[in-house]
């Protein structure tokens, strides 16, 4: 497997993030969506958006972001592939599909009677 790194080298890169900005009772909480660490506390939101800005700005200005790119091993045949049909031959396999045949059915009876007690209670209310 070959790992690629890709760096940008410009001075400056612009990084959009998500901020979740929630009502509390003494003003906002603002903090970047996946960045739990990333939060701030203000009276207004705008300050709040503001705050969190510059608490980026200054985690930011010492990181360096990388974009890695791998690539992906090829396969021949998908890793499921040699279970399909494994039970072709097997006489028992026939039984098996009507029990859970027989068991669904069952589970659609115990819904369709839950659902008609629901419905009976729904009409004794009106």
């Amino acid at each position: 497997m070959t790992t690629n790194l890709i760096k940008n080298t410009t001075e400056t890169q612009k990084l959009n993030y998500s901020i979740l900005i929630e009502a509390k009772e003494n003003g906002y909480q603002a903090t970047v969506w996946g960045l739990p660490d990333c939060q701030v506390f203000a009276t207004t939101k705008e300050e709040a958006i503001n705050n969190l800005h510059e608490l980026m700005k200054n985690r930011l200005q010492n990181v360096e972001i990388v974009i890695q790119e791998t690539e992906k091993p090829i396969t021949k045949e998908h890793p499921w592939m040699k279970f399909a049909g494994m039970f072709k031959d097997d006489p028992m396999f026939d039984e098996v599909l009507a029990d859970i045949e027989e068991y669904r059915r069952e589970l659609d009876a115990e819904m369709e009677e839950y659902y008609r007690k629901l419905d009976a209670e729904e009409g004794d209310k009106s």
